[in-house]
């Protein structure tokens, strides 16, 4: 018997989809296999037509990324509360959903895999089986070869790896499900496959995804796409597949309601155009800011014309709001793989671990939001590994059992915080300090901060862990946070209290398209300070200003003498003095480490759209990129990391 479609496809009109036949090898194909490791014949080689089926195999694994990621959250909330019915049900269904789009495939290792996975939920779901940790590795496990097979699929879609077979492990896992589904046997029982002769509808009628609940409409500029739909279109035709049909096929069974004509929520668009689209709004931000400021027109007495280029002013500012939006997405996502990393790494070291986490829907910078995984693992990791201490050394000190790791996500001014908190351990001050000092990284007699010796952890190598493990402790990975960070132009902040705990504040802005910065004059020649760096700004006066031996320029600025930074030299522009005491000042923070820019002087506030210096200027130390200027003119924006790091190496400054 036919199964149903799900109930949020019901009456809906499906597209048309090819008869699928085997696909034949062609210079395009890539061999699957699956290598015998436990002594049970390999599987058959398969050939993936990519230069016929490359469009199908794409949506396939665009819509795996989505039931991959649900299987791996949903087993993590099922190892929670076994008996959750629903979030079983929910397993079930993605895994019922993927070794559809498998099969349709005939990628026979994967969508056996899924199949016997599959097998060993519905025991469970009959209450047969109980779920327990052994059951809960192995979906996992499973999980992971399935994402790894998607993984090597794409990289051989987007052209790498052409020709080379994708050999995926599975025989030890299938032995192993099929140890627990079938009793005592643990060779895996070949599926029966489906003659090429056959039907779709015939051939894919057992792998159509169960009723399941419509998912939440995707937000407004997330990518979206529904292989499933192709599936469902092929197992239910109206009447037996005619071999030169040309009609969609159709649509709800017999029994079923008529059809309701449904409005879709979202559309799928390549990010490209989203990008293209973005900087043409950008380009027209910039075009539009150079009229209003042309002197030819604001010479003209007009009030029609003022009330005119105030409506295109407006109109253009909802406008770049609504198309920098369409590049946000919630940070939910790489949250989520932290459940996952937590109760790894918990179980491989000893350890109980709680992972909480809030603020999952503020939304960020499509590109800052996948940038910023790679350090919010490593971030975690050290929390886990080093941060939590283990239960006996816990309940000695008067804590529960069971540390806790959390991840926040909230807006601050016009940016993004990612907090990672921990209750262990905290940072030893002295002992990074006495590190730093046998490093060579501070001199013994120096006056620094916590908040600056905590930021030796970032240097290069640097680490006061007593053992290494193969989780961390070997010094590498906080300068690459650190880097990556930077790179987001963003900064990151610790506060540690010895025996209590560490906080990391992540600081990043909401994207990297536009930046809010404070627009400065040095000589005839603009420059952007992004705003995120900057402390404060003010007019330096003589009795503040010194020259120390091998520092170089300092300010003191509350009692504190600060390096001075001035961008004329930097730069090797003519400013219109040189004496301090006429120019401005501007207190820029990096590494926890003040710093003093001095300037001609202060033009404004902007928000500017970001343009690439090109080649020729990438890799000049000190900038981030350019921006065009109201007035038409074009501003540097300054990266003061790299800035800082350049005033530390001339002459002048070398010492500070």
């Amino acid at each position: 018997m036919q199964s149903a479609l799900p109930e949020h496809q019901a009456g809906k009109k499906l597209p048309a989809v090819p008869g699928f036949s085997a696909p034949a090898a062609s210079a395009a194909s890539v061999l699957v296999s699956a290598p015998d490791s436990t002594g049970v014949p390999e599987e058959d080689p398969l050939s993936l037509n990519i230069e016929g089926d490359g469009e199908l195999l794409r949506e396939f694994c665009n819509e795996s990324h989505e039931h991959l990621q649900n299987i791996e959250q949903g087993v993590l909330k099922l190892e929670e509360n076994p008996t959750d019915a629903d979030t079983l049900n929910s397993i079930f269904r993605a895994f019922h959903t993927f070794k559809g789009g498998s099969g349709f495939l005939n990628l026979r290792p994967i969508n056996k895999l899924a199949h016997e996975l599959e097998s060993l939920l519905d025991l469970a779901r009959q209450h047969k089986l109980s779920i327990d940790s052994d059951i809960i590795d192995i979906i996992l496990k499973g999980g992971d070869t399935l994402t790894q097979f998607v993984a090597e699929m794409e990289i051989r879609l987007s052209g790498q790896k052409t020709g080379e077979p994708i050999l995926i492990p599975t025989q030890s896992q299938l032995a192993r499900i099929q140890s627990v589904v079938h009793g005592e046997s643990s060779a895996p029982k070949p599926i029966a496959a489906h003659p090429p002769s056959e039907q779709p509808a015939q051939a894919l009628s057992a792998a159509v995804p169960q009723a399941a609940p419509p998912a939440s409409p995707a937000k407004l500029g997330q990518v979206v796409s529904s292989p499933a739909v192709v599936v469902e279109a092929v197992v239910n035709p109206a009447s037996p597949a005619k071999p030169n049909a040309s009609k969609p096929l159709a649509t709800a069974s017999a029994s079923g309601p008529a059809p309701v004509s449904t409005g879709a929520t979202s559309v799928k668009v390549d990010t490209l155009k989203l990008d293209s689209l973005v900087d043409l709004v950008g380009e027209m931000v910039i075009a539009q800011s150079m009229v209003a400021q042309d002197p030819s027109l604001t010479s003209i007495q007009s009030q029609q014309l003022t009330r005119n280029m105030a409506q295109l002013g407006r109109i253009t500012k909802d406008l770049q709001r609504v198309s920098m939006s369409l590049r946000m997405v919630p940070v939910r996502s790489t949250f989520q793989k932290m459940t996952r990393l937590v109760r790894d790494l918990s179980v491989k070291a000893g350890k109980q671990v709680e992972l909480e986490m809030s603020g999952e829907d503020t939304e960020l910078d499509r590109t800052i939001v996948e940038e910023i995984g790679d350090p919010l693992v490593h971030m975690v990791r050290n929390s886990v590994d080093h941060g939590i201490e283990n239960a006996e050394i816990r309940l000695s000190r008067g804590k529960a059992p069971y540390g806790t790791v959390s991840l926040r996500a909230y807006h601050q001014g016009g940016n993004i915080v990612i907090e990672i908190r921990d209750d262990g351990g905290g940072l030893n001050r002295d002992r990074i300090l006495n590190k730093a000092i046998q490093q060579g990284l501070v001199k013994p007699d120096e006056n620094l901060s916590d908040k600056e010796i905590f930021n030796f952890i970032f240097a290069a190598g640097f680490s006061t862990a007593d053992k290494v493990t193969d989780i961390s402790g070997r010094g590498v990975g906080m300068d690459v946070v650190r880097r990556n960070i930077d790179k987001l132009r963003g900064k990151i902040e610790i506060e540690s209290t010895l025996g209590k705990g560490t906080r990391f504040s992540i600081y990043l802005p909401l994207t990297l398209a536009i930046i809010d910065g404070l627009i400065v004059g040095v000589g005839p020649e603009r420059y952007i300070v992004p705003t995120l760096s900057v402390r404060e700004s003010f007019r330096p006066t003589a009795d503040i200003l010194s020259t120390v031996h091998e520092r170089g320029e300092m300010v003191n600025v509350r009692g504190r003498l600060i390096p001075m930074v001035r961008l004329s030299e930097m730069f090797n522009v003519a400013p219109k003095s040189t004496e301090a005491t006429e120019s401005i000042a501007i207190v820029v923070e990096t590494d926890s480490r003040p710093y003093c820019l001095i300037v001609d002087q202060l033009i404004g506030k902007q928000e500017v759209v970001i343009k690439s210096l090109g080649e020729t200027f990438k890799a000049n130390p000190g900038l981030a990129g350019a921006a065009i200027l109201g007035d038409g003119r074009v501003g540097l924006i300054l990266d003061i990391v790299g800035l800082i790091k350049l005033g530390r190496r001339s002459p002048l400054a070398k010492a500070a």
